[in-house]
């Protein structure tokens, strides 16, 4: 395809309504990636308003290991990686997410010398994907692996694909037809790989094209997860990098476009809302950028950048967006609610406390979890209004996981099904 501008506004409106996630919008009992069916952290189910220790737990879990990984569901079995705090054993972890009953632990992977990981990290924190009959498991540089669902046989790995990580895994993989896909962008080595679910061979392996060499290897490296979005000119996988967000054809791994930016270690997934890409830049001082998707192909002139965000803007956890507004909170506890088609600021409230967990979008409430334990659920509307506030007491790194209208939230030692009792799901 020849490179070309879009000729008239008209013109604009109908490409930008035309993208969609990938994913399926209608609503599932399935949540088969650590941001749901939309890959968005939406949920179409209403859940839980209020929960404590004992208010509206269906059944918690202790669970081993150390492990920040999102659960993921697909019909009873819920799946989550978890390792040992120094990282020598890894393993995949199955539940009955009915009983709560942890059915199987499986090894993995064993690791003679891990490598140091920072503090807030874990060995197991990229979350897996899961489908029918099959869930894939992914420690970055340890290794990636394909399960049985149902029996947790390991049915292939891959150990060979390498990188410098210095603080430790942190992307995550997405499936896409046939492709299990995911970033490896450390210190000494940026590329982005796509293996056959089936065998776990190598499709395609795309190298970042931004030469990273005048950078220092600290700001080479990120930790973000890839997002497949279906468009009327053809698949688009939207990439976050260092110094760099990228556009490739996922059937081939070539390289569509790239958007340079300054910023590095990405942990923020994007999100494509109404035809905008929310692209986050990552540290030290994270911005978010909102970027109208279109048939682009080489370098997007920075002037192709609807709106930036430069305050507030989290450099850990993911933001939720509707059809008008987009909700985020910060690392220190800052929640923000921007206009979706310009960036104004609606309104900012600190809520207090560390956040890594990404926000949550049920219906008109947006949850946000943090560190210490506690959930502040508020209005997803234009005045701030909070609904509620939760605590659980181990803490909340990994981000939940939602199925017909239970809540499944992991903390530091156990995991919990948060249900209400009422018909209307008001907690």
């Amino acid at each position: 395809m020849k490179p070309f501008l879009l000729r008239s506004l008209g013109w604009m409106i109908v490409l930008l309504a035309a993208v969609a996630p990938a994913a399926p919008a209608a609503a599932q009992e399935n949540w088969p990636d650590f941001r749901g069916p939309q890959a968005d952290g939406t949920c179409q189910y209403g859940i839980p308003l209020r929960w404590s220790e004992t208010q509206n737990v269906v059944w918690k879990t202790p669970l081993p290991g150390r492990g920040w990984s999102t659960p993921v569901i697909w019909g009873r079995w819920l799946w989550m990686t978890t390792a040992t705090d120094e990282g020598r054993k890894q393993w995949a972890l199955q539940v009955d997410k009915q009983t709560g009953r942890l059915v199987r632990q499986v090894l993995v992977f064993e690791n003679p010398q891990p490598e140091p990981i920072n503090p807030l990290n874990s060995y197991a924190s990229p979350s897996p994907v899961i489908e029918p009959g099959r869930v894939y498991v992914h420690f970055g540089t340890y290794g990636t692996a394909c399960l049985d669902s149902e029996t947790g046989r390991i049915l292939w790995t891959r150990r060979d694909l390498k990188l410098d990580h210095k603080e430790g895994p942190g992307s995550s993989p997405v499936l896409w037809r046939d492709l299990l896909i995911f970033h490896c962008d450390g210190m000494d080595v940026q590329y982005i790989v796509a293996l056959d679910k089936r065998t776990g061979r190598t499709v395609w392996k795309t190298p970042r094209s931004v030469d990273l060499e005048p950078f220092r290897p600290d700001f080479r490296k990120a930790y973000s997860t890839p997002l497949v979005v279906q468009t009327d000119w053809g698949p688009v996988l939207v990439s976050t990098a260092a110094q760099a967000a990228y556009g490739y054809d996922p059937r081939t791994g070539q390289e569509l476009w790239r958007l340079r930016y300054r910023g590095f270690s990405n942990v923020s997934r994007p999100v494509l809302r109404r035809g905008l890409l929310l692209l986050n830049t990552g540290y030290s001082r994270a911005q978010l950028w909102a970027l109208p998707l279109a048939p682009y192909r080489g370098e997007v002139p920075p002037d192709r950048v609807r709106w930036r965000v430069l305050r507030n803007v989290p450099r850990r956890a993911s933001v939720v967006a509707t059809e008008e507004l987009v909700f985020m909170v910060d690392d220190r506890g800052v929640a923000t609610c921007l206009e979706l088609e310009t960036g104004k600021r609606v309104w900012t409230k600190r809520l207090g406390g560390n956040y890594s967990a990404s926000a949550l979008l049920s219906g008109k409430r947006v949850y946000f979890f943090n560190q210490e334990g506690t959930t502040t659920v508020v209005q997803a509307a234009r005045t701030f209004r909070q609904l509620a506030r939760n605590h659980l007491k181990d803490g909340l790194m990994a981000s939940p996981a939602v199925s017909q209208g239970a809540l499944y939230l992991r903390t530091r030692e156990t995991l919990y099904r948060i249900e209400a009792r009422s018909p209307n799901r008001g907690g």
